[in-house]
């Protein structure tokens, strides 16, 4: 799949917030180049950095054709809803943009060119239509052949959906290639497709071969020093919990960073509770070491809810309990984090 438009209107009307809209936030934070304007008529005209904490200078505007000044190439879905349904009060918005010509992005399960009307309008007026999560036809199984790659490989995995895998991921590849570090992150989801411009949607593989989908993403990675590869769902979902398994299984990871946000007791939507971190850190390492031994590292805290105080007191009650280093990366970096990975490269 060639790369999508670089200048996107970041469509999250009504859901502009860091959990609703999870794939506009990763833009903004990440490409922030990319980002023309949010478009969200709820929010149109506040101040983007007082809402989500990063995108200062990024206008919220109404309708798209206030975002076409601007000058967009593309409209953006920005959220990342659970089930991945279009929203249907969004079609008049998508119909302005295609008659508007610009192309549209998707990362939902939905996908938008199998739709009469949308692919209608994309012949007529040129434009192109990007379901991120098509998938290759024809995935292998997994034969285990990523234990055997030399690259360090280290999976962020967490106590629940939502507690910051990419985010971690990501900024461990940022601060491994500070250090010189040969460090690639490999996106495993649409918004971290959107992002790096590069991985595979791997909850849309047929369950059979998802971890040999996994598993091939590190082999053609295979000639970097380190993968830091984005996790998805998590081992205790009801929902999500295959999609986290066979990504264990398939990339065989040396080292893993489970991910966490604390003060939440269940699994959203559900009412299974979250284990202590301790007996996460048994669970994950016990779960792994069934097929290839790995070990967690380290731990990473996601405390947006937070103050700074509050946030450092949270991080040394986690390295007491679990004798692991603790940090919310997007506070304090990911310093100690890469400081116990070095060891292993």
């Amino acid at each position: 799949m060639a790369r999508p438009p670089r200048r996107l209107l970041l469509l999250t009307e009504g859901q502009l917030n860091i959990y609703d809209a999870k794939m506009a936030v990763a833009v903004i934070r990440y490409q922030p180049a990319q980002a023309a304007a949010v478009l969200d008529s709820t929010r149109a005209g506040e101040p983007l950095e007082e809402i989500i904490g990063v995108g200062q200078g990024i206008a919220i505007v109404a309708s798209v054709a206030d975002g076409l000044k601007y000058d967009p190439t593309g409209l953006l879905i920005g959220i990342a809803p659970a089930g991945g349904g279009l929203p249907e009060s969004w079609r008049a918005i998508i119909r302005d943009a295609m008659e508007a010509g610009l192309d549209v992005i998707s990362g939902l399960h939905t996908f938008l060119g199998d739709d009469a009307e949308f692919a209608g309008l994309a012949d007529e007026h040129g434009v192109e239509i990007w379901d991120l999560r098509r998938v290759p036809e024809n995935s292998p199984l997994a034969t285990g052949r990523a234990a055997s790659v030399p690259t360090l490989r280290v999976l962020t995995m967490g106590s629940d959906c939502c507690v910051g895998k990419m985010v971690t991921a990501l900024e461990l590849t940022a601060g491994a290639r500070e250090r010189g570090w040969d460090a690639e992150f490999v996106a495993t989801g649409q918004i971290g497709m959107v992002v790096s411009g590069s991985g595979l949607v791997i909850d849309r593989v047929i369950a059979d071969f998802c971890a040999g989908a996994c598993e091939q993403l590190v082999l053609e990675r295979a000639r970097r020093q380190a993968l830091f590869i984005e996790g998805q769902g998590s081992l205790i979902h009801p929902s999500y919990s295959g999609v986290t398994l066979s990504l264990l299984h398939g990339t065989a990871p040396q080292a893993i960073i489970l991910c966490h946000e604390p003060g939440r007791e269940t699994i959203q939507e559900h009412t299974v509770r979250i284990p202590p971190l301790a007996r996460l850190v048994e669970l994950h390492e016990r779960t792994a070491g069934l097929i290839y031994p790995s070990r967690v590292v380290g731990l990473s805290l996601m405390c947006y809810r937070m103050t700074q105080a509050e946030a450092g007191l949270l991080m040394a009650q986690a390295e007491r309990e679990t004798g692991l280093p603790a940090t919310d990366p997007l506070r304090f970096g990911v310093g100690p984090l890469l400081d116990r990975l070095e060891a292993l490269l």
